[in-house]
C-alpha cells in the first residue's frame, strides 16, 4: 500500500497496513474515524480523512459560530460512544471544554449547548489520534475516486493520490435546491440560497423585510441570527402546512407502545398504530413525546419492515409530521422564536409559494394560503431558503461522487434521500450488487437505514461501519512501498 505525492510528517507516520480513506470529516466521517481507531487498536493500518476544514468533526452543522445555534438534543443524549451516553456531558465539565454562555442550562439541569461546542468536543477527541498518527487528516477536497482493481485511487484538488483498500463516503450535506417558484430570483443578490454559507446572513440589513421559505429548525436558527443582528423590518416564515418544530416534553414514564412486534407493513397501518399508542398514553397522562421517542429508538426495524412503495407513501404523506415531532427545538431557541412572535417581529404563514417578481417596491411574492382558493401577496426585500439539504442531488453536485457514478459504482437510492446501500452500509453499484470496499456513512445511507439524521443514530451507524470495515479488511495486510 502506498501514498503518491503525499508528504507525511513524522507525527503522521502510521503502522504499515491497509488504508481506509474517509471522504468527509464532518461529524459522520469523524465518528467513523474515531470508532475505527478504537476497533483497530494496535493493528496495522492507516485511517486517512479528507476534510478541508482545519479540524475534524466540525462539518456544516457544528462549525456555525452563532451562539444561538444550539444543539436540539440535551447534553446527556449527545455522545461519540453509544455505550457511554454521558461522554459529552462529562467533557462539558472538564478543563478541556469552553465556558458555556449563560442560559445554556434549563431549570431541569439539561444543557443545550451551542453547536460549535459539540464540534469542539469531537475535534478534541480526534486530535490525540491525529497527533499519534493513528488518523491522518488531509486538509483537502476529494475531486475523483477511481476503482483500480481491488483498490481505490482517491485524488484531491492538488492532484495528489492516495491508494486505499476501502473508502467511506461521508460527504457534506448538499445545499437546498432552488424551488421552481423562485427561479426568477436565481443569481439575484436578494436571494440567499445557502444560509449556512459563512457571512450569508450578515448581508441582511436590519430594516429589510425578510421571507424565510421553510419552517423547521433551520428557519428557527435563521430567525435567531436575524434577531441577534437587530433585524426590525419583519420576518415572514412560510411553509405549506405552517407546522414548526415542537418543543421538548416533560420528564415522564416511558410508553408501553411497541412497534417492532409484528411491524406495520404499510404507512397507513403504522399511522393507525401510532394514533392508538398516543391515545393510550394520553389516558395514562403521558404527552406525545414518549411515543415518538419509542418510534425513534425502533426506527430502523420499523423502516426495514416497510416495502419500498410504502416508504415512498410515508415520505409523501407523513414525513412532515414526523419531522416536527422528531426534530425538536431547543428550549432557548423556542423562547427566542416565541418572544419574536409575541412582539410581532415574525409571522408564520401556512401557504403554497406560487411565484415571485421584482417590483419597484421590492420582491412581490405570490402565495396561496392553505385551505383557500384565493391568492395573497407578500412584499419583501430578501428571500432566504430554509428547505433543507437537497439530498437527491448529492451525487451530481459532488465531483467525487459523480466520478464514482460514471464508473457505475454508486447510484441514488430509490427514495432520492442519498446513496443506495445495502443494510450493512456498502454502496450498491448500478449493476445492482454491493461494491467491495465502498461504504456510505451518515445521512446519505438513510434511504436504506431509515432515521439517520440525529447524532445518536449517526454514532450508532459509525460504530456499525467501523466493525464492518475492520471485518472486511484485505488479508494479509498490504505493505507500504
Amino acid at each position: 500500500m502506498y501514498f503518491t505525492s503525499v508528504p507525511v510528517t513524522p507525527a503522521a507516520v502510521c503502522p504499515a497496513g491497509p488504508v481506509i480513506a474517509i471522504v468527509g470529516g464532518g461529524y459522520s466521517g469523524a465518528a467513523v474515524a474515531w470508532h475505527l481507531a478504537q476497533v483497530l487498536k494496535d493493528r496495522p493500518g492507516r485511517i486517512v480523512v479528507f476534510e478541508p476544514r482545519a479540524e475534524l468533526g466540525r462539518g456544516l452543522a457544528y462549525s456555525t459560530p452563532d451562539p444561538d445555534h444550539r444543539l436540539n438534543v440535551p447534553d446527556h443524549r449527545m455522545t461519540l460512544a453509544i455505550e457511554d451516553p454521558l461522554h459529552f456531558k462529562r467533557w462539558l465539565t472538564s478543563d478541556a471544554a469552553p465556558l458555556l454562555a449563560p442560559g445554556s442550562a434549563t431549570l431541569a439541569g439539561e444543557i443545550f449547548a451551542p453547536r460549535v461546542v459539540f464540534g469542539q468536543y469531537v475535534a478534541a477527541h480526534l486530535a490525540p489520534l491525529i497527533a499519534a498518527g493513528r488518523v491522518v487528516h488531509r486538509q483537502s477536497v476529494v475531486t475523483r475516486i477511481s476503482a483500480t482493481g481491488a483498490q481505490f485511487a482517491v485524488q484531491d484538488a492538488s492532484g495528489a493520490i492516495v491508494t486505499a483498500d476501502q473508502v467511506v463516503l461521508a460527504v457534506s450535506h448538499p445545499p437546498p435546491a432552488l424551488p421552481s417558484e423562485l427561479a426568477a430570483l436565481r443569481h439575484d443578490p436578494a436571494l440567499i440560497e445557502d444560509p449556512s454559507a459563512p457571512g450569508a446572513l450578515a448581508a441582511v440589513a436590519p430594516q429589510e423585510r425578510v421571507l424565510i421559505v421553510g419552517s423547521g429548525l433551520t428557519a428557527a436558527d435563521i430567525l435567531c441570527s436575524l434577531m441577534r443582528q437587530g433585524q426590525r423590518g419583519g420576518v415572514r416564515i412560510l411553509s405549506r402546512h405552517g407546522w414548526r418544530s415542537q418543543p421538548h416534553g416533560p420528564k415522564q414514564a416511558e410508553t408501553t407502545a411497541e412497534f417492532t412486534q409484528g411491524p406495520a407493513r404499510t404507512a397507513l397501518t403504522l399511522l393507525r398504530r401510532v394514533r392508538k399508542a398516543l391515545a393510550a398514553d394520553a389516558a395514562r397522562g403521558l404527552s406525545w413525546h414518549a411515543v415518538f421517542d419509542r418510534l425513534r429508538a425502533q426506527g430502523p426495524a420499523i423502516w426495514a419492515a416497510l416495502p419500498l412503495a410504502e416508504r415512498r407513501r410515508f415520505l409523501r404523506h407523513l414525513r412532515a409530521l414526523w419531522d416536527i415531532h422528531r426534530f425538536r427545538i431547543a428550549p432557548q431557541t423556542h423562547d427566542i422564536v416565541s418572544r419574536a412572535e409575541r412582539a410581532g417581529r415574525v409571522e408564520f404563514h401556512a401557504a403554497r409559494l406560487i411565484g415571485v417578481a421584482r417590483t419597484p417596491q421590492g420582491l412581490l411574492t405570490t402565495i396561496r394560503p392553505r385551505g383557500s382558493s384565493h391568492l395573497a401577496h407578500l412584499t419583501v426585500d430578501r428571500v432566504i431558503l430554509a428547505t433543507g439539504p437537497a439530498h437527491g442531488q448529492v451525487i451530481a453536485g459532488n465531483p467525487a461522487l459523480a466520478s464514482l457514478q460514471e464508473q457505475g459504482l454508486v447510484q441514488p437510492d430509490p427514495l432520492a434521500l442519498g446513496i443506495a446501500t445495502t443494510p450493512q452500509g456498502r454502496a450498491i453499484g448500478q449493476a445492482g450488487a454491493a461494491v467491495p470496499g465502498l461504504f456510505v456513512a451518515g445521512p446519505l445511507a438513510r434511504g436504506t437505514v431509515g432515521e439517520l439524521m440525529g447524532v445518536p443514530e449517526v454514532t450508532a451507524w459509525a460504530e456499525h461501519l467501523a466493525r464492518q470495515l475492520v471485518a472486511t479488511l484485505p488479508q494479509p495486510a498490504a505493505v507500504v512501498g
